[in-house]
């Protein structure tokens, strides 16, 4: 058996845990070391030890995997340190970066010093994304003409919207597409292919916050397909929980449709029948969302040990980074916007 790779996080936020105690879950890696302004916070990782910089962690660790879970302003400064101490990989939580420069900025630090850059963009990861993405290698949908997906988190009502979780994101002048929506940006991607236009119509509809939490998008395609994003934060869905899936999808081909519900049961209904099969049973996965985070970790494991290839690789990532520009510049000016290929 290969030797464990070491791991260590920069950030020890709300969404950390899902990281690190996937780390500590994959018999392939040793969390070594987790950095935060408060070590209290890194101490309660149970990373073998715990720093208040990234400077004296890596200096300290010299870890195979930096796993940065902290907000976009830190991404470039962290990915410029780390590439300067030659760590072996890098992941980098989204959004990726300040802006599509930036983006583009660390994509070329990395691809200089021979460093993987993986964006941590785990929706695709999720066990139904997956099973619809066979169904579609497999030809089971036929044609595949249109995807909708319904995100309705149901926690952005009232004057305490967020407050128990993330009260950051009251304050982001851009939250719906720029924080959540960007996950079915990179799903649309993985499942359909490129876009090559955007048309959006964004609002918001809590005062509380200053970013949009409620929108349509509308993605198409060369060859004639579309999808919908159809975002509320403030609407729920029918599920005990609904951080599962964060909502409802439907996947139409000429030879029938696939639904994924809000328990992340998936079904397939053939095109004239009334009866549906299970493709994806409902179950009680662990870790977030499916177990995607550990799910996205165990990929770059993979890559790394055993030599499989890379998904949502950095320098790959960059368009979906800017299509989240054109949604925003679609909205602003209620036009359809083409999108060439970067």
């Amino acid at each position: 058996m290969n030797k464990p790779l070491t791991v260590a996080c920069l950030g020890a936020g709300y969404f950390s845990q899902f990281h690190t105690e996937a780390w500590h879950r994959n018999p392939r890696t040793v969390l070594i070391g987790c950095a935060d302004q408060s070590v209290e916070k890194a101490t309660a990782t149970a990373a073998k030890q715990a720093f208040s910089c990234l400077e004296d962690m890596l200096r300290a660790c010299q870890p195979d995997i930096l796993d940065i879970v902290t907000p976009p302003e830190t991404h470039f400064s962290s990915i410029d340190y780390a590439v300067g101490q030659q760590v072996n990989a890098i992941i980098c939580q989204k959004p990726f970066c300040r802006s599509l420069k930036e983006a583009h900025r660390a994509v070329a630090l990395a691809a200089a010093a021979d460093i993987p850059l993986i964006v941590h963009e785990n929706f695709r990861f999720q066990p139904w994304y997956r099973c619809m993405k066979q169904a579609i290698t497999d030809n089971q949908l036929g044609q595949v003409l249109q995807f909708t997906f319904r995100l309705r988190t149901g926690d952005g009502q009232g004057d305490d919207a967020y407050l128990d979780r993330q009260p950051y994101f009251r304050d982001m002048p851009r939250l719906l597409i720029h924080e959540t929506g960007v996950h079915w940006i990179d799903t649309f991607r993985y499942l359909l292919g490129p876009a090559e236009s955007v048309y959006a119509d964004l609002r918001t509809l809590n005062p509380c916050v200053k970013g949009e939490d409620a929108g349509f998008i509308i993605f198409g395609y060369a060859d004639g397909k579309r999808a919908l994003f159809d975002g509320n934060r403030l609407l729920d869905h029918k599920t005990a929980n609904a951080r599962i899936t964060l909502g409802e999808a439907l996947l139409e081909g000429t030879n029938g449709q696939i639904s994924l519900d809000g328990n992340g049961e998936v079904t397939f209904r053939k095109f004239g029948e009334t009866r549906t099969r299970v493709l994806l049973e409902a179950k009680q996965w662990q870790g977030f969302a499916g177990d995607c985070v550990y799910a996205l970790q165990d990929h770059v494991v993979n890559a790394l040990l055993e030599g499989s290839a890379l998904e949502n690789q950095a320098a790959e990532y960059l368009p979906v980074v800017e299509l989240v520009d054109r949604v925003y510049a679609s909205a602003e000016a209620s036009v359809r916007l083409n999108i060439n290929d970067i």
